[in-house]
Protein backbone atom coordinates (compact mmCIF):
# COMPACT_ATOMS: atom_id res chain seq x y z
CA UNK A 1 0.00 0.00 0.00
CA UNK A 2 2.97 2.58 0.61
CA UNK A 3 4.47 2.09 -2.98
CA UNK A 4 1.48 2.68 -4.21
CA UNK A 5 0.90 5.78 -2.30
CA UNK A 6 4.35 6.96 -3.17
CA UNK A 7 3.82 6.32 -6.69
CA UNK A 8 0.53 7.94 -7.06
CA UNK A 9 1.69 11.19 -4.90
CA UNK A 10 4.83 11.18 -7.15
CA UNK A 11 2.15 11.32 -10.73
CA UNK A 12 2.46 14.66 -12.35
CA UNK A 13 -1.67 15.65 -11.99
CA UNK A 14 -0.74 19.21 -14.39
CA UNK A 15 2.33 19.46 -16.71
CA UNK A 16 2.86 22.54 -18.15
CA UNK A 17 5.51 22.94 -20.68
CA UNK A 18 6.48 26.32 -22.27
CA UNK A 19 3.26 27.83 -22.26
CA UNK A 20 3.08 31.45 -23.84
CA UNK A 21 -0.27 33.22 -24.93
CA UNK A 22 -0.53 36.26 -26.66
CA UNK A 23 -3.19 38.66 -27.72
CA UNK A 24 -2.50 40.88 -30.35
CA UNK A 25 0.92 42.37 -28.83
CA UNK A 26 0.26 41.75 -25.30
CA UNK A 27 2.08 38.50 -23.99
CA UNK A 28 -0.60 37.63 -21.10
CA UNK A 29 1.91 34.63 -20.33
CA UNK A 30 5.41 33.86 -21.56
CA UNK A 31 7.27 30.55 -21.84
CA UNK A 32 5.79 29.17 -18.23
CA UNK A 33 6.43 25.76 -16.86
CA UNK A 34 5.65 23.79 -13.69
CA UNK A 35 4.38 20.55 -12.63
CA UNK A 36 1.49 20.24 -10.00
CA UNK A 37 1.82 16.57 -7.92
CA UNK A 38 -1.01 14.39 -6.91
CA UNK A 39 -1.91 15.52 -3.59
CA UNK A 40 -0.92 18.69 -3.55
CA UNK A 41 -2.08 21.98 -2.93
CA UNK A 42 -0.22 24.22 -5.37
CA UNK A 43 -0.11 27.69 -4.82
CA UNK A 44 -0.01 29.68 -7.92
CA UNK A 45 0.80 33.52 -6.85
CA UNK A 46 0.86 36.73 -9.09
CA UNK A 47 -0.46 40.26 -8.57
CA UNK A 48 -3.77 41.10 -10.51
CA UNK A 49 -2.79 41.67 -14.15
CA UNK A 50 0.05 38.75 -13.87
CA UNK A 51 -1.17 36.21 -15.99
CA UNK A 52 -2.67 33.63 -13.53
CA UNK A 53 -6.02 33.68 -14.56
CA UNK A 54 -5.05 33.44 -18.54
CA UNK A 55 -2.98 30.31 -17.42
CA UNK A 56 -5.89 29.04 -15.56
CA UNK A 57 -8.10 29.24 -18.90
CA UNK A 58 -5.87 27.31 -20.72
CA UNK A 59 -5.74 24.73 -18.14
CA UNK A 60 -9.26 24.46 -18.25
CA UNK A 61 -8.93 24.80 -22.48
CA UNK A 62 -11.48 27.47 -22.13
CA UNK A 63 -8.57 29.08 -24.58
CA UNK A 64 -5.59 27.88 -26.52
CA UNK A 65 -2.07 28.81 -25.68
CA UNK A 66 -0.37 30.50 -28.44
CA UNK A 67 2.69 27.65 -27.89
CA UNK A 68 3.77 24.99 -25.77
CA UNK A 69 2.19 22.23 -24.40
CA UNK A 70 -0.11 21.60 -21.42
CA UNK A 71 -0.98 17.78 -20.31
CA UNK A 72 -3.37 16.78 -17.37
CA UNK A 73 -3.31 13.25 -15.63
CA UNK A 74 -0.76 12.97 -18.41
CA UNK A 75 -2.51 13.63 -21.58
CA UNK A 76 -3.01 16.70 -23.75
CA UNK A 77 -5.78 18.80 -22.50
CA UNK A 78 -6.71 19.69 -26.41
CA UNK A 79 -6.57 16.19 -27.45
CA UNK A 80 -8.13 14.70 -24.62
CA UNK A 81 -10.18 17.51 -23.23
CA UNK A 82 -13.68 16.06 -22.52
CA UNK A 83 -12.86 13.09 -20.79
CA UNK A 84 -9.97 14.74 -18.76
CA UNK A 85 -12.64 17.64 -17.59
CA UNK A 86 -14.76 14.49 -15.94
CA UNK A 87 -11.91 14.61 -13.12
CA UNK A 88 -11.60 18.63 -12.91
CA UNK A 89 -13.96 21.00 -10.51
CA UNK A 90 -12.82 24.63 -11.74
CA UNK A 91 -14.49 28.14 -9.87
CA UNK A 92 -12.87 30.80 -11.73
CA UNK A 93 -13.74 34.35 -10.23
CA UNK A 94 -16.30 34.92 -8.45
CA UNK A 95 -18.92 32.08 -9.58
CA UNK A 96 -22.03 32.44 -11.84
CA UNK A 97 -25.24 31.75 -9.90
CA UNK A 98 -28.84 32.18 -9.78
CA UNK A 99 -30.59 34.14 -7.22
CA UNK A 100 -33.64 32.56 -6.82
CA UNK A 101 -32.19 28.73 -7.18
CA UNK A 102 -31.68 27.52 -3.61
CA UNK A 103 -28.06 25.90 -3.20
CA UNK A 104 -29.80 22.08 -3.13
CA UNK A 105 -30.92 23.57 -6.80
CA UNK A 106 -28.06 24.99 -7.59
CA UNK A 107 -25.64 21.65 -7.47
CA UNK A 108 -28.50 19.56 -8.89
CA UNK A 109 -28.33 22.11 -12.08
CA UNK A 110 -24.46 21.42 -12.37
CA UNK A 111 -25.23 17.91 -12.24
CA UNK A 112 -27.53 18.00 -14.54
CA UNK A 113 -25.44 20.43 -17.23
CA UNK A 114 -22.40 17.55 -16.32
CA UNK A 115 -25.01 14.75 -17.54
CA UNK A 116 -24.42 13.18 -13.93
CA UNK A 117 -27.25 11.92 -11.61
CA UNK A 118 -26.73 12.75 -8.17
CA UNK A 119 -28.03 11.33 -5.42
CA UNK A 120 -29.68 13.29 -2.37
CA UNK A 121 -26.89 12.35 0.24
CA UNK A 122 -24.28 13.30 -2.13
CA UNK A 123 -25.99 16.92 -2.20
CA UNK A 124 -25.60 17.06 1.57
CA UNK A 125 -22.36 15.63 2.20
CA UNK A 126 -20.83 17.94 -0.36
CA UNK A 127 -22.94 20.81 1.17
CA UNK A 128 -21.85 20.02 4.92
CA UNK A 129 -17.91 19.86 3.56
CA UNK A 130 -18.34 23.49 2.18
CA UNK A 131 -20.32 24.89 5.63
CA UNK A 132 -23.75 25.35 3.71
CA UNK A 133 -26.04 22.05 4.55
CA UNK A 134 -27.64 24.21 7.38
CA UNK A 135 -28.91 27.06 4.13
CA UNK A 136 -29.22 23.90 1.71
CA UNK A 137 -32.83 25.13 0.56
CA UNK A 138 -32.45 28.89 0.98
CA UNK A 139 -32.44 30.57 -1.93
CA UNK A 140 -28.96 32.24 -3.09
CA UNK A 141 -30.21 35.92 -3.02
CA UNK A 142 -30.39 35.29 0.89
CA UNK A 143 -26.33 34.35 1.08
CA UNK A 144 -23.40 36.35 2.17
CA UNK A 145 -20.48 36.95 -0.21
CA UNK A 146 -18.61 34.41 1.39
CA UNK A 147 -21.48 31.79 1.51
CA UNK A 148 -21.41 32.02 -2.36
CA UNK A 149 -17.91 31.49 -2.84
CA UNK A 150 -18.54 28.74 -0.73
CA UNK A 151 -21.42 27.25 -2.67
CA UNK A 152 -19.35 27.87 -6.29
CA UNK A 153 -16.52 25.69 -4.42
CA UNK A 154 -19.68 22.67 -3.92
CA UNK A 155 -20.73 23.08 -6.70
CA UNK A 156 -16.94 22.36 -8.19
CA UNK A 157 -16.75 19.49 -5.77
CA UNK A 158 -20.27 18.12 -6.88
CA UNK A 159 -18.92 15.41 -9.09
CA UNK A 160 -16.18 14.62 -6.85
CA UNK A 161 -12.80 15.43 -9.38
CA UNK A 162 -9.59 14.46 -8.75
CA UNK A 163 -8.30 18.04 -9.41
CA UNK A 164 -9.88 21.39 -8.04
CA UNK A 165 -8.80 24.25 -9.79
CA UNK A 166 -9.51 27.86 -7.90
CA UNK A 167 -8.86 31.24 -9.12
CA UNK A 168 -9.00 33.72 -6.55
CA UNK A 169 -11.51 32.11 -3.82
CA UNK A 170 -11.31 34.12 -1.44
CA UNK A 171 -11.87 37.36 -3.26
CA UNK A 172 -14.12 40.24 -1.75
CA UNK A 173 -13.88 38.11 1.78
CA UNK A 174 -13.87 39.56 5.32
CA UNK A 175 -11.25 37.36 7.66
CA UNK A 176 -13.65 34.56 8.72
CA UNK A 177 -14.33 34.29 5.28
CA UNK A 178 -10.83 33.96 4.26
CA UNK A 179 -10.32 31.29 7.23
CA UNK A 180 -13.27 29.00 6.28
CA UNK A 181 -11.78 28.70 2.55
CA UNK A 182 -8.21 27.90 3.78
CA UNK A 183 -9.67 25.36 5.57
CA UNK A 184 -11.60 23.77 3.08
CA UNK A 185 -8.46 23.49 1.22
CA UNK A 186 -6.45 21.74 3.62
CA UNK A 187 -10.01 20.08 4.05
CA UNK A 188 -9.47 18.73 0.75
CA UNK A 189 -6.00 17.87 0.31
CA UNK A 190 -5.10 16.04 3.34
CA UNK A 191 -8.40 14.36 4.40
CA UNK A 192 -9.21 13.59 0.76
CA UNK A 193 -6.60 13.41 -1.00
CA UNK A 194 -7.55 15.88 -3.79
CA UNK A 195 -5.31 17.95 -5.76
CA UNK A 196 -5.93 21.50 -5.25
CA UNK A 197 -4.57 24.18 -7.10
CA UNK A 198 -5.31 27.67 -6.06
CA UNK A 199 -4.11 31.10 -7.41
CA UNK A 200 -4.33 33.97 -5.39
CA UNK A 201 -2.18 37.64 -4.83
CA UNK A 202 -2.24 36.67 -1.36
CA UNK A 203 0.80 35.38 -0.27
CA UNK A 204 -0.34 35.38 3.38
CA UNK A 205 -2.95 32.56 2.40
CA UNK A 206 -1.06 30.62 0.19
CA UNK A 207 1.45 30.52 2.85
CA UNK A 208 -0.54 28.68 5.33
CA UNK A 209 -1.68 25.99 2.95
CA UNK A 210 0.33 25.17 -0.11
CA UNK A 211 2.90 22.10 -0.38
CA UNK A 212 4.56 24.26 -3.67
CA UNK A 213 4.10 28.20 -4.73
CA UNK A 214 4.84 29.62 -8.18
CA UNK A 215 5.19 33.11 -8.64
CA UNK A 216 4.33 34.82 -11.76
CA UNK A 217 5.07 38.37 -13.11
CA UNK A 218 3.76 40.09 -15.86
CA UNK A 219 3.42 35.98 -17.43
CA UNK A 220 6.84 35.18 -16.52
CA UNK A 221 8.06 32.43 -14.20
CA UNK A 222 9.92 34.49 -10.83
CA UNK A 223 10.77 31.68 -8.64
CA UNK A 224 9.13 28.28 -7.52
CA UNK A 225 9.88 25.91 -4.54
CA UNK A 226 8.56 23.53 -1.79
CA UNK A 227 6.89 26.16 0.53
CA UNK A 228 8.96 25.40 3.90
CA UNK A 229 12.02 25.52 1.94
CA UNK A 230 11.26 28.89 0.54
CA UNK A 231 10.41 29.85 4.18
CA UNK A 232 13.04 28.36 5.88
CA UNK A 233 15.01 31.17 8.00
CA UNK A 234 18.31 29.28 7.84
CA UNK A 235 18.61 29.98 4.56
CA UNK A 236 17.98 33.50 1.91
CA UNK A 237 17.29 34.82 -1.34
CA UNK A 238 20.38 36.23 -2.46
CA UNK A 239 20.78 38.69 -5.80
CA UNK A 240 24.27 39.07 -7.08
CA UNK A 241 25.34 41.76 -8.93
CA UNK A 242 28.78 41.94 -10.75
CA UNK A 243 30.68 43.86 -13.20
CA UNK A 244 30.14 40.38 -15.69
CA UNK A 245 27.41 38.27 -14.72
CA UNK A 246 27.70 36.19 -17.32
CA UNK A 247 31.01 35.61 -15.84
CA UNK A 248 30.01 34.94 -12.43
CA UNK A 249 27.33 32.83 -13.12
CA UNK A 250 29.83 30.52 -14.98
CA UNK A 251 32.14 30.43 -11.90
CA UNK A 252 29.37 29.46 -9.86
CA UNK A 253 27.85 26.83 -11.50
CA UNK A 254 31.38 24.91 -11.23
CA UNK A 255 31.79 25.66 -7.47
CA UNK A 256 30.39 24.43 -4.09
CA UNK A 257 27.61 26.82 -5.02
CA UNK A 258 26.30 25.65 -7.89
CA UNK A 259 23.63 24.01 -6.00
CA UNK A 260 22.32 26.90 -4.78
CA UNK A 261 21.91 28.50 -7.94
CA UNK A 262 17.92 29.28 -8.69
CA UNK A 263 16.53 29.56 -12.73
CA UNK A 264 15.80 33.06 -13.33
CA UNK A 265 15.05 34.84 -16.82
CA UNK A 266 17.20 37.70 -15.73
CA UNK A 267 20.42 38.11 -13.15
CA UNK A 268 21.97 35.72 -10.69
CA UNK A 269 19.84 34.74 -7.71
CA UNK A 270 20.54 31.82 -5.19
CA UNK A 271 19.01 30.45 -2.16
CA UNK A 272 21.62 29.56 0.10
CA UNK A 273 22.48 29.46 3.75
CA UNK A 274 22.74 32.98 5.59
CA UNK A 275 26.33 31.85 7.05
CA UNK A 276 27.67 31.29 3.25
CA UNK A 277 27.25 34.58 1.92
CA UNK A 278 30.05 35.71 2.77
CA UNK A 279 31.96 32.83 1.66
CA UNK A 280 30.34 33.15 -1.57
CA UNK A 281 31.23 37.01 -1.98
CA UNK A 282 34.95 35.64 -1.53
CA UNK A 283 34.94 33.23 -4.20
CA UNK A 284 34.13 35.35 -6.75
CA UNK A 285 36.78 38.41 -5.70
CA UNK A 286 38.95 35.42 -6.03
CA UNK A 287 38.15 34.40 -9.41
CA UNK A 288 38.62 38.25 -10.43
CA UNK A 289 34.77 38.81 -10.94
CA UNK A 290 33.98 42.82 -9.17
CA UNK A 291 31.16 42.28 -6.57
CA UNK A 292 28.92 45.64 -7.40
CA UNK A 293 26.28 44.20 -4.63
CA UNK A 294 24.28 41.73 -2.94
CA UNK A 295 21.13 41.77 -1.94
CA UNK A 296 19.24 39.32 0.57
CA UNK A 297 15.67 38.56 1.45
CA UNK A 298 14.40 36.32 4.71
CA UNK A 299 10.97 36.41 3.87
CA UNK A 300 9.17 35.28 0.99
CA UNK A 301 6.66 37.91 1.02
CA UNK A 302 9.74 40.45 0.77
CA UNK A 303 10.47 38.89 -1.96
CA UNK A 304 7.76 38.78 -3.69
CA UNK A 305 6.84 42.25 -2.93
CA UNK A 306 10.39 43.00 -4.39
CA UNK A 307 10.10 40.99 -7.85
CA UNK A 308 6.56 42.11 -8.50
CA UNK A 309 7.44 45.88 -7.87
CA UNK A 310 10.68 46.40 -9.60
CA UNK A 311 10.04 43.58 -12.76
Amino acid sequence: MFGVFCYYYSMAVIKVENISKHFGTLKAVDDLSFEVQAGQVFGFLGQNGSGKSTTIRMLLSLIHPSSGNIELFGKSIQKNRDSILEQVGAIIERPDLYPYLSATEHLQLFAKVRKQKIEASSITSTLEKVGLAHRAKDKVQTFSLGMKQRLGIAIALVHNPSLIILDEPTNGLDPQGIADIRALIQHLAKEEGKTVFVSSHLLSEIEQVAHQILIIHQGKKMVEGVTKELLDPEKRIVQIKTTNDELALASIRTGSFGKYILARKEGIHLKLPTLEIALLNESLVKAGIAVLGIETKNSLEDYFLQITSNA
